[in-house]
C-alpha cells in the first residue's frame, strides 16, 4: 500500500518547482491532492496531470492564499469535493530581491506583500483546516520556512523576517493544536530549480558559491524537499514545532 493511500493534501503554491514536486510525490503515494494556484493556472493544470499520472486524484482551486476568505473557500471545496483533509503544505510563498544595504528599497508594499502571503497566508490555511482536522482526530501540517528565516542571509531582510515568522508561528500553533495535529516546518536552503532563479544574471555564480559553501558540496532540488515533505507527512509521530532544515551543510558549515 502507498503511503498516503486515502488520504487528502492540500499543497499551496502547487503550480511549479518545490510545490508541484511535492504535489506530484503526494499523488504518487495514493493521496487526493488540491493543486492551488493563485495566478498560473496553465503550470498549475500541467501539476493537475502530473498527479493525475501517478496515480493520484487531483483538484485544482484557485486562491489567493493571502485573501482569508479564498482560503475558506479552497477548503469547503475540498471537503465537499472529498470529504475530509489530511495533510496540509504551506508553499506558497514569495520574495523580493532588495540587498540588505538598501533600507529604503524596503518599501511598505513589499513589506505588506511578503508578509501577506508567507506570513498571513500560512496562518489561513493553517487556521481553515484547524477544524476539520480536529473534528476527525488527527492532521498534519508541514510549512516550507527558508534558511533564510535562520540567519541574516537571504533575497532581502523582509523575506529573511517573513520566514523567522514562519517558523515561530508554526511553534506556536504546534503548541495550540495538538495533540490532535502535528505542526513542523521545512526549511530549505538554496534550491537550484525554482522559479525565482529562472533569468538571474548571477545564477551561474551565485549556484556556485552556493555549492561550495555545503558541507554536501552541491545545492539543493525540489526532490530533496520532497524527501523531507514525506517523512513529515507519512512518518516522524513524535516530532511537532521542529524545523529540518535542508541545505546540505549550508547553514553550520
Amino acid at each position: 500500500m502507498t503511503r498516503l493511500e486515502g488520504k487528502v493534501a492540500i499543497v499551496t503554491g502547487a503550480a511549479v518547482g518545490i510545490g508541484r514536486a511535492i504535489a506530484v510525490a503526494c499523488g504518487r503515494e495514493g493521496a487526493k491532492v488540491v493543486v492551488n494556484y493563485s495566478k498560473s493556472r496553465q503550470e498549475a493544470e500541467r501539476t493537475a496531470d502530473l498527479v493525475r499520472q501517478g496515480g493520484g486524484d487531483p483538484l485544482l482551486v484557485q486562491a489567493d492564499v493571502a485573501r482569508d476568505q479564498q482560503v475558506r473557500a479552497m477548503v469547503a471545496q475540498t471537503l465537499d469535493r472529498f470529504g475530509r483533509v489530511d495533510l496540509l503544505v504551506n508553499n506558497a510563498g514569495i520574495t523580493a530581491f532588495v540587498p540588505f544595504s538598501d533600507l529604503e528599497g524596503l518599501t511598505d508594499e513589499i513589506w505588506d506583500r511578503l508578509f501577506g502571503v508567507n506570513v498571513k497566508g500560512t496562518f489561513f490555511c493553517c487556521r481553515a483546516v484547524a477544524g476539520p482536522m480536529r473534528r476527525q482526530g488527527h492532521g498534519r501540517i508541514i510549512n516550507i520556512s527558508s534558511v533564510a528565516g535562520l540567519q541574516a542571509q537571504g533575497s532581502s531582510m523582509a523575506y529573511c523576517a517573513s520566514k523567522a515568522a514562519v517558523v515561530h508561528l508554526s511553534k506556536c500553533l504546534a503548541r495550540t493544536l495538538g495533540p490532535e495535529i502535528r505542526v513542523n516546518v521545512i526549511a530549505p536552503g538554496f534550491i537550484a530549480d525554482t522559479r525565482w532563479n529562472e533569468g538571474r544574471p548571477d545564477l551561474e555564480a551565485t549556484t556556485e558559491k552556493q555549492r561550495q559553501a555545503a558541507a554536501l558540496k552541491r545545492v539543493g532540488t525540489s526532490e530533496d524537499i520532497v524527501d523531507a515533505a514525506l517523512y513529515l507527512a507519512t512518518g516522524a509521530d513524535f516530532m511537532t514545532g521542529a524545523v529540518l532544515v535542508v541545505d546540505g551543510g549550508r547553514v553550520f558549515a
